[in-house]
């Protein structure tokens, strides 16, 4: 990835910050956003002192503008955007513990917006900045395709995640594809799952390695790299 420019959303904190790591090491110039701006510094230092490019900025994927202004910082610090990995995500409540038919309007609302639509307003506006071969990939999960209960509206959002990805693998000419890396060890999954580092593997390969023709929309998986 040397000389690339990746955009994470939601970098400071699992997933998203293993990734943002994994990137800068493999010397891409990482551009990534989250809401806690004291985080976003603190990202930014240890990512530099370990001779990495990285650009920071507020943002929350809930606001358009915003998005778009975090896409247009990606382009102007890095140029053409190479690859999009739309991490950003909530989880209102304990995980499993959310049943659907008792999930507040306000938390159901939340959740779409942050988790779906982010995705959606991610993707369409990097669309004037990406680079002719750029790769466009979300994070998702098992809970997408198989309901467990207690899971509420996140598995929704996480199932319209998938329906979002696969809309623009058959809208535009840009790859693009969902990451499934399993149970990971995160705020979610209350530290149960295979480590955030694991799982940014997974996200460079597919963002960097992975055959283009396999990002149809389809579900990239650990399998699907082993196989690979």
């Amino acid at each position: 990835m040397d000389g690339a420019t990746v955009v994470v959303t939601g970098g400071t904190r699992g997933i998203g910050r293993a990734t943002v790591e994994a990137v800068a090491d493999a010397r891409a110039h990482v551009v990534t956003c989250a809401r806690d701006a004291d985080a976003l510094d603190d990202l930014a230092e240890r990512i530099r002192a370990s001779g990495g490019t990285i650009t920071t900025q507020r943002a929350d994927v809930r606001d358009e503008f915003d998005a778009e202004r975090l896409l247009e910082t990606a382009a102007r610090e890095g140029g053409a955007v190479d690859a999009v990995v739309a991490n950003a995500g909530v989880y209102h409540g304990d995980a499993g513990e959310t049943p659907i038919d008792r999930e507040s309007y306000a938390a159901f609302d939340d959740t779409m917006r942050t988790n779906a639509r982010g995705v959606f307003a991610t993707f369409r506006e990097a669309r004037p900045h990406l680079a002719d071969d750029a790769r466009l990939l979300a994070l998702s999960g098992g809970i997408a395709r198989e309901a467990r209960a207690g899971f509420g509206a996140y598995a929704v959002s996480k199932a319209t995640v998938e329906a979002v990805v696969r809309q623009f693998a058959a809208d535009t000419e840009w790859p693009a594809a969902v990451v499934d890396p399993g149970a990971v060890a995160t705020d979610l999954t209350g530290g149960r799952g295979t480590d955030p580092e694991r799982a940014a593997d997974l996200v460079v390969w597919a963002a960097r390695d992975a055959d283009p023709d396999r990002l149809d929309g389809s579900v990239l998986d650990r399998r699907a790299m082993r196989e690979a």
